[in-house]
């Protein structure tokens, strides 16, 4: 996700050749770091619920990453109005997040099962009748859009159920158990803070990322 953005900022800024994040490699590496997001958090959805649902917990987490999605969309607007960020990675995981609730008990097979037509149907039909703006969350619509960061839920919520799928079969088979009783090496440990604050880290990186660049130009003019 940082190597991506790092990539992005610098062709914003007029540093690196004009398009070339939408080249196939850069392209590929969007779509593995926003699959990845959204599998282990359909992971995490079967082990913080998978006993049973903590509707407390729940609902302060998707809060919190609803509050981060707003905040993502109002500063878009304002910096890049002609395409900001109206259904990205965080507004994708807080919608895959509550429809997960319907999918938590059901058998891996139709999860599976699940996953693979939300991610075959966008390639096989389009509706103009959802070319609405308040339907472009399903990603089925007809017509095109611009945004620096759109992940509907068609194909999106997909990788969701891939990973609620994995997860309920990796604690029938124990992983789960297993993982828990190991102790990560101390080297590991940023690694460890980094993914247990990774909303943060989310946030804030971008920003930080941007300032570093900008300053770095204003040191070389």
């Amino acid at each position: 996700m940082v190597l991506f953005h790092v990539v992005f900022d610098l062709e914003l800024f007029g540093l690196v050749s004009p398009g070339m994040t939408m080249q196939p490699g850069w392209r590929w590496l969007a779509y593995l770091t926003a699959g990845s997001f959204l599998f282990l958090a359909g992971a995490s959805l079967w082990l913080a619920h998978g006993a049973g649902i903590g509707w407390r917990g729940f609902w302060r987490r998707l809060a919190m990453i609803g509050a981060a999605a707003l905040a993502i969309t109002a500063g878009t607007a304002i910096a890049m109005p002609d395409r900001f960020i109206f259904f990205g990675i965080l507004h994708a995981i807080a919608a895959a997040s509550l429809l997960g609730l319907l999918w938590l008990r059901l058998p891996v097979l139709v999860l599976v099962i699940g996953g693979i037509a939300v991610l075959t149907l966008p390639q096989l039909a389009r509706f103009a009748a959802l070319d609405a703006p308040w339907f472009w969350w399903t990603g089925l619509q007809a017509t095109g859009l611009r945004s620096v960061d759109y992940v509907p839920l068609f194909p999106w919520f997909a990788p969701f159920l891939f990973g609620l799928a994995a997860a309920k079969l990796m604690a029938r088979a124990g992983i789960w158990a297993r993982l828990a009783r190991w102790k990560a090496p101390r080297a590991l440990a940023p690694l460890i803070r980094a993914g247990q604050h990774s909303l943060i880290l989310y946030l804030v990186h971008q920003p930080v990322l941007i300032a570093l660049i900008w300053i770095m130009l204003q040191l070389r003019a």
